[in-house]
């Protein structure tokens, strides 16, 4: 039994009945077809669902989508290759079971049953009022069964998932046993797991690629996976010598056949000039017998996670590597995600640069926005949702950007393991213009660099404000500001065109006012926070007994203090 209903968008304007009635007719109609259509076993090309990616590690579940901006919907393409008794499928706020919006197909031995479905807090699940996933269709090939469905982004029903840019927790559970009802199904007894996308992605025009384009692959050498579940793998690569200047054009992921749900994501950094050279290596990030040297490999050439498509630059602008003042020396990280710990996997993943010799009209160039990676910028523990704020002052852009101004065209966001959203805003004469780049359910286990919908053009006299929203409920001290994974960032990487001297342009509280409020929590409080100057600013912060007061007035002191700016070119020198 299959339910569908047409959904109206939020505005939902009064139609005449008249106009309601052929709509109705007309997407019956089309319905049908479609259904008819895949059931007689038609293959949709591979490029009608352009972007991929594995929902479990084993890669039963695999997903493929397309994004209709003129229509706001998502259609998906559900491959199942080894269906039981069914399947859910769906959305939730950070990957949860419970408070999710969910498609399940479902059997009780006999019929097979398709529906809109919600848990609610306590996992348990209902049928949908308003049923807003359109089955468009099912058929079985010799790899499986694929279900093709499609889900407005917005469908005004207050138990849906509001589908907006960023990322997406997905998630998926597989029924090993017929059940008799939709409510009979137990969730916390399911096998399922989550995996994190960019649905929404940009519609952008591919632009034309040059001729004498070259490609270039900076790839792991047959590196066995460790198995355990966590591993960051390094690896050193380097261009030839007397490599001259190149533009990057574009690259993509090169990902070795089989570990498609092992290799979670990938960068590849080029390491700092001022070094003749650089020590080879193969091997874990964190390991022991890593050459210390290698922490000078920062700078991002290229980056790419799970779900993520060919990254292009825009036409007028290219990435500049080779030639003199660039290092030879490139540094691959690669990180697997290896939950259920295989043994003896071989991996030769990686990245496949294109690049030309015909330089285009700019240098692109990355920029740091956020706040300075400093302990004064704290978040009290306990916290569900606590907010800090980074600044690019309009002092900064007028002294540092071209008259003609910048164009943004991609930005990665970047916290530590508290980050839950980012978000980064241009304003011009105190008003806010238009938004550079949101994640509302940002995850720190899944960054990567996205180009935007729209080029966003910066001006001298411009503000850049960075915004991020953070979580330390299961933490018992402050957690400062720094570059430890225990201590928070908050970064929003911007790739921008024309290149300029700034390269960071980013704030923190003034000092002074910090001290100030250390001095106001001693007179208010019976423990003694120790001022003396040789106690560092984390270990003020953790010794504060966190009331509400204090807490509240560190809120107030980040929101109204006057803050330090750093306005630096490359080498962190200054701007005056």
């Amino acid at each position: 039994s299959m339910q569908t209903s047409g959904s109206n968008p939020c505005s939902c304007p009064s139609f005449k009945l008249r106009e309601v009635a052929s709509m109705y007719f007309t997407m019956i109609a089309v319905f049908l077809v479609i259904l008819v259509v895949a059931l007689q076993g038609s293959v949709p090309r591979g490029s009608d669902f352009p972007y991929k990616v594995p929902l479990d590690p084993q890669g039963l579940l695999e997903l493929s989508w397309n994004v209709s901006y003129p229509e706001q919907a998502v259609n998906f393409q559900l491959l199942i290759r080894d269906l039981q008794f069914g399947l859910l499928f769906g959305m939730s706020d950070r990957g949860e079971f419970e408070n999710a919006d969910l498609a399940v197909l479902w059997s009780d031995g006999h019929n097979s049953y398709f529906g809109d479905a919600w848990s609610d807090a306590k996992g348990q699940l209902h049928m949908d009022s308003q049923q807003d996933y359109q089955l468009l269709g099912a058929r079985r090939a010799p790899e499986g069964l694929y279900l093709l469905f499609r889900r407005p982004f917005s469908t005004c029903d207050p138990k849906d998932y509001l589908i907006e840019d960023g990322t997406v927790h997905l998630i998926y559970g597989i029924l090993e046993k017929p059940v008799h009802s939709l409510q009979a199904i137990n969730i916390s007894a399911i096998h399922g797991g989550l995996q994190r996308v960019q649905l929404l992605k940009p519609n952008i025009t591919i632009p034309e690629l040059p001729s004498d384009m070259k490609t270039m692959e900076i790839t792991a050498p047959d590196v066995v996976i460790p198995s355990q579940e966590t591993t960051y793998w390094c690896y050193m690569a380097e261009l030839p010598e007397d490599f001259p200047k190149h533009h990057i054009i574009m690259y993509e992921p090169v990902i070795t056949a089989g570990n498609e749900a092992l290799v979670h994501h990938m960068e590849v950094f080029q390491c700092a000039a001022e070094f003749d050279s650089f020590p080879h290596y193969n091997g874990p990030c964190d390991s022991k017998m890593k050459p210390d040297r290698l922490n000078y490999c920062r700078h991002v050439l290229a980056a790419w996670a799970m779900g993520a498509q060919a990254f292009y630059y825009p036409e007028e602008a290219g990435l500049a590597f080779g030639g003199p003042g660039s290092s030879r020396y490139l540094r691959l990280e690669i990180h697997y995600h290896n939950p259920l710990v295989f043994k003896g996997r071989r991996d030769s993943s990686g990245i496949r640069l294109y690049y030309t010799a015909t330089l285009r009209r700019h240098d692109a160039g990355i920029m740091e926005l956020g706040l300075v990676y400093t302990p004064v910028m704290a978040i009290p523990p306990g916290q569900d949702s606590f907010i800090l704020t980074g600044y690019c002052t309009d002092k900064c852009t007028q002294l540092a950007l071209p008259a003609a101004g910048i164009r943004i065209f991609a930005s990665q966001l970047h916290t530590h393991l508290a980050g839950r959203k980012v978000v980064t805003v241009l304003s011009r004469d105190g008003r806010e213009q238009q938004v550079v780049n949101s994640d509302g359910h940002y995850s720190p286990h899944f960054q990567e660099i996205r180009m935007l919908k729209e080029v966003v053009a910066v001006f001298p006299g411009d503000e850049l404000i960075t915004t991020c929203t953070y979580n330390t409920e299961d933490r018992s001290r402050a957690t400062v500001g720094g570059f430890g994974i225990l201590e928070e960032m908050c970064v929003n990487y911007v790739h921008y065109y024309p290149q300029t001297q700034l390269e960071l342009c980013k704030s923190a509280v003034d000092p002074g006012y910090l001290h100030r409020y250390f001095n106001l929590v001693n007179r208010f409080n019976d423990e003694e926070v120790c001022m003396c100057p040789q106690v560092s600013v984390p270990q003020q912060f953790f010794s504060i007994p966190w009331n509400t007061f204090n807490r509240d007035v560190l809120k107030s002191l980040y929101g109204f203090a006057p803050i330090s700016m750093h306005c630096n070119k490359s080498s962190a020198v200054r701007f005056p």
